[in-house]
């Protein structure tokens, strides 16, 4: 059978994006490579082709995960008063329920610090949201605050990801989301 000439090149896509989604949603080391290529309809030998190793592919889809952070927050920020309409996305149940789609800060940065495996990619999420966090900002100090902002939005997410209690949950949430809220209009 013939495959088409960028065959290749997409099925390498493919397997980023679900490696991405699946880092984000269950962790690096809980995706296994067998069920990660099974469910792509792909052979666990035919991984090699595509990546050097588990570490590769986990640069790539962070790689990815950057871009999709990028386009995501580039459409909040291009809003009028786009800082508030920030911290209610992120601290959304539709954030906290889909992490697979969400920020990959709040599920692989603690597994990469553990693992000794830091990236360049998480390093450049973070200065991408702080340098979106202080051209939005008002006030002095923005380089302290707008990295106290994300420890605080990440921190808030991994706290209401981590209750069995919904309603803890929701009140992790809301309770982060109006204080942030606050602050920002105190500012003013």
């Amino acid at each position: 059978m013939r495959y088409a000439l960028d065959h290749k090149a997409q099925t390498h896509q493919r397997i980023i994006k679900e490696a991405s989604a699946r880092f984000r949603r269950d962790g690096i080391g809980a995706t296994g490579l067998q069920p990660l290529m099974k469910a792509l309809g792909l052979t666990h030998g035919g991984f090699y082709a595509h990546f050097k190793s588990k570490d590769d592919l986990v640069e790539q889809a962070l790689r990815f995960a950057v871009d999709e952070v990028k386009e995501k927050t580039g459409k909040v920020f291009a809003m009028e008063d786009s800082l508030p309409g920030f911290i209610d996305l992120y601290l959304s149940t539709g954030h906290r329920d889909n992490p697979d789609s969400g920020c990959p800060l709040p599920s692989i940065c603690a597994e990469l610090g553990q693992r000794d495996q830091a990236s360049l990619s998480t390093d450049e999420i973070i200065l991408h949201i702080q340098s979106s966090f202080e051209k939005a900002l008002p006030g002095e100090n923005l380089q302290e605050r707008s990295i106290t902002l994300l420890s605080t939005l990440v921190g808030a997410l991994v706290l209401s990801r981590s209750t069995q209690n919904n309603e803890l949950s929701e009140q992790i949430l809301d309770s982060t989301r109006a204080r942030l809220k606050r602050e920002i209009r105190e500012v003013r």
